[in-house]
Parts: C-alpha cells; sequence; structure tokens
C-alpha cells in the first residue's frame, strides 16, 4: 500500500529505528528520535545500494516520490543515481563561480571599497553568466572569446578586457589551489580578439607659442587662483618644440 500524508504524520517512534515502505523501494526511515528519512534501496551491477532522497517534512511525499522517479529513469539508462549526485556535487564544488568567489575573497584584501566593488559587479554582470556554471578545469579559451566579444559588441571594449583579465586570475588561484591545471586565460591577448580602439590626439600647444600665452595670462583680470590654473593647465598642454 501506497504512503498518504496523514500515515506520515500518525507514525511514531519505537525504541529501535525501523522502515516503512511506499513501494519500489522507497521508505521512510523512522529513528528512535522521531525522524523520518526518505531512503531508496536499489541493485547496481549485482550490488545493494541506500540512497538517501532527503528527510520529512523538508522533502513531502510527492517530491520524495519524484527523486525517486528521476533516480529510477537514471538506473534504467545504466547510470548509478549516486554515482552521478556526487559527480554533480563534484563539478558545483569546482565550478567557475565557486573557484573565483575564494578567488575574490582572497584578491580583495588590502583593496580600496570602490574598487572591490567594481571587480565586484563586473564578476556579477559580465563574467559569471557565462562561465559561472561550468566545471573550471574544462573551461577553454574560445569560451573566454565568446564571453569577451559579447562585452565588446556593448560597445564595451574596455570592460571586456578587463573582464579577460579577471578570469584570468581565477584562473591563476585556481592552478595555485589544485582547482585546474592551465589557464586559457593566458592563451589569449586582447588585441587577438578585439578591435583597436581609436587614439585621439588632444589638443597642446607648441613650446614656441609658450611665451605669448604666459603674457597673455600674467595681464589676465581674473583672480590669481585663476592666473595660476591657467598656468598649470598650459604648462600640461605644451609639447617640446620640433
Amino acid at each position: 500500500m501506497k504512503l498518504t500524508d496523514v500515515q506520515i504524520k500518525r507514525i511514531k517512534p519505537n525504541a529501535k529505528p525501523y522502515k516503512v515502505s511506499d513501494g519500489g523501494g522507497l521508505f521512510l526511515w523512522v529513528t528512535p528520535s522521531g525522524g523520518k528519512i526518505w531512503r531508496w534501496t536499489y541493485r547496481m551491477e549485482r550490488r545493494a545500494k541506500l540512497m538517501t532522497l532527503g528527510k520529512y517534512p523538508d522533502v513531502p511525499l510527492v517530491l520524495a516520490r519524484e527523486r525517486h522517479t528521476e533516480a529510477r529513469k537514471l538506473l534504467a539508462t545504466g547510470v548509478d543515481p549516486m554515482g552521478e549526485r556526487k559527480a554533480e556535487k563534484a563539478a558545483s564544488e569546482n565550478s567557475f563561480q565557486s573557484v573565483a568567489n575564494l578567488w575574490f575573497e582572497h584578491w580583495q584584501d588590502g583593496k580600496s571599497p570602490r574598487h572591490v566593488a567594481y571587480v565586484r559587479r563586473r564578476m556579477d554582470s559580465d563574467i559569471l553568466p557565462c562561465l559561472g556554471a561550468r566545471p573550471i578545469a574544462a573551461i577553454e579559451a574560445p569560451e573566454l572569446v565568446a564571453m569577451t566579444k559579447a562585452i565588446e559588441q556593448r560597445g564595451a571594449r574596455d570592460i571586456a578586457k578587463r573582464a579577460l583579465e579577471s578570469t584570468g586570475q581565477v584562473f591563476r588561484y585556481a592552478i595555485a589551489h589544485g582547482f585546474a591545471r592551465r589557464n586559457p586565460a593566458s592563451e589569449i591577448r586582447p588585441g587577438d580578439i578585439l578591435k583597436s580602439s581609436r587614439k585621439v590626439n588632444y589638443a597642446r600647444v607648441d613650446a614656441r607659442e609658450l611665451p605669448s600665452r604666459l603674457r597673455s595670462i600674467e595681464v589676465y583680470q581674473g583672480t590669481h587662483v585663476t592666473r595660476l590654473a591657467l598656468k598649470l593647465w598650459l604648462s600640461r598642454l605644451c609639447a617640446p618644440a620640433n
């Protein structure tokens, strides 16, 4: 007989743990302290295995059956559900996002709050949406190229370049702590994938013009502070004569 929510609520603990079956190998393991844990027994390569599906009532009856059904589907394809769960957990722990968070905690020490907030925004907005869920050791250079060019295409070339640099820092941290063996960001130069930025030559004053400009400033009818500011500004514009 299949369990019902009413029956589960009425289950009482005994001096020793016992199980209450729901069918198909799924059962509730009832502990002497009153705990109720969903478990599933199955066989893989002729070996009996026991898989925990969660604790009741955190995992209600409906969800326990859903997890049981999904696990049985995996088993039917020849995949060990517990092995698959371990692989997913390992991938999550070694994802780019998890390693990036560790790097960020290490990197931010001693940095200004403004700079830390800027890098955090860049990670959350531009890097993690592209790479966050990927196992860091499986990421290849073309993925970094796609991320960088996507940022550039919205007219943010400088941010694209810095995002690539930050990604490289995460990979260096990953290598140092055993999460990855290589840094695909080191195989790419910004100039290989980003369009060159147009150089703008700002206005400058030839050194031969400097005396006449200084005389004009001296006779300027403004305040002394303004005249000093103009002289400073002029000195920065001045270029040596050819």
